[in-house]
């Protein structure tokens, strides 16, 4: 296998993965000396990372010793093929991990328990459906005095990136238009990366855009307020409200945009696919500073070729004024088709 060369990764980058990590990896040491290490849920609150543990347990001993509290995330494999046609050496993994080291603590103030449980609440279970989690809660008193909770400071976190970073710039350009072709679950979102991590990779023909004006193949959570922000003036959205349009993005099938050189948002559409015979697009709104400039063909193009869109054999969309807009881009009104449209609003 080719020689791993590792990144390093910003600081708030990195506490932002051991934050959004589902679980992350406890490495400490036991009361006898032993090694321990153990997956658990942990969550970031005031600058502390904190999990929760029975109070007797290899968890719990390990308070007051030194631990290493790890996160990682996959982002994309690249098969050998993509750099050589016969040898297996270049075929390679890329992700992205992050650590805290540091001396276990124990929380014995309640309240500050009581916050964390709620945290990690919120964290697990964010639809709700429980009373918030508070010390002098009658119902919560007995549980919070009863369960440990442990913190690590996060003083000396440290994150390693792995995209591609040791590759030229030829080379680069491949694995974007391989994932692109190849279209699997991550592999949207692993273009993003890997061109953030490399930034002065040319650009590749299916995210050309006008200057000043940068795609991006997957909007996510950190996208929602600033999209919602541009949607919520468009005249199909004028009585949805903002926790609806949200989550209609975040339900996805794909979802794309761009930002400026200042990294505003200034363009998102999205749609909704099978990824085999139909997809309806939705939700195409450009800044109306940008607008005229031709980014609103280029975003809609890329929405077409989208791995979830571009093998649907029909594409469906509702507009009230862009039709000369999207009759440019082939779509036509009047489709005979068996059967007649109905519609349940609900």
């Amino acid at each position: 296998m080719r020689k791993q060369e590792f990144f390093g990764m910003a600081r708030e980058e990195a506490v932002a993965l051991l934050a959004a990590a589902p679980v992350v990896r406890l490495a400490g040491i036991g009361e006898q000396g032993q090694p321990v290490l153990r997956t658990l849920h942990a969550v970031v609150v005031d600058d502390w990372l904190y999990f929760h543990a029975a109070p007797v347990g290899e968890k719990s001993e390990a308070v007051g010793r030194a631990a290493v509290i790890a996160a990682d995330e996959l982002v994309a494999t690249i098969p050998s093929h993509v750099f050589d046609p016969e040898r297996a050496c270049p075929a390679t993994t890329y992700y992205r991990s992050a650590q805290v080291h540091g001396t276990l603590v124990g929380v014995e103030d309640p309240a500050l328990k009581a916050r964390v449980l709620q945290a990690l609440m919120e964290k697990h279970q964010p639809e709700g459906g429980h009373a918030p989690i508070t010390a002098d809660d009658p119902r919560y008193r007995g549980p919070v005095r009863g369960i440990a909770v442990v913190g690590l400071p996060l003083t000396q976190v440290d994150g390693k990136a792995k995209l591609g970073q040791n590759r030229s710039a030829d080379d680069l350009g491949k694995v974007l238009r391989f994932l692109w072709a190849r279209g699997e679950a991550g592999d949207p979102r692993a273009i993003d990366l890997v061109r953030a991590a490399n930034p002065n990779v040319a650009t590749p023909e299916f995210l050309q855009a006008p200057a000043g004006a940068r795609l991006h193949c997957a909007l996510g959570p950190a996208d929602v307020a600033e999209v919602a922000l541009l949607l919520g003036g468009q005249y199909w959205n004028v009585d949805v409200p903002k926790d609806r349009i949200v989550r209609a993005q975040l339900s996805s099938s794909a979802w794309v945009g761009a930002r400026d050189q200042a990294g505003a948002l200034v363009a998102t559409g999205r749609a909704i696919a099978d990824g085999a015979r139909c997809a309806f697009l939705l939700d195409i709104a450009v800044a109306e500073s940008w607008r005229g400039r031709g980014l609103g063909k280029a975003l809609t193009k890329m929405l077409l070729d989208h791995p979830r869109v571009r093998g649907c054999r029909r594409v469906l969309l509702r507009t009230r004024d862009a039709q000369s807009f999207y009759h440019g881009l082939g779509f036509r009104e009047g489709v005979a088709l068996p059967g007649s449209e109905m519609t349940l609003m609900r």
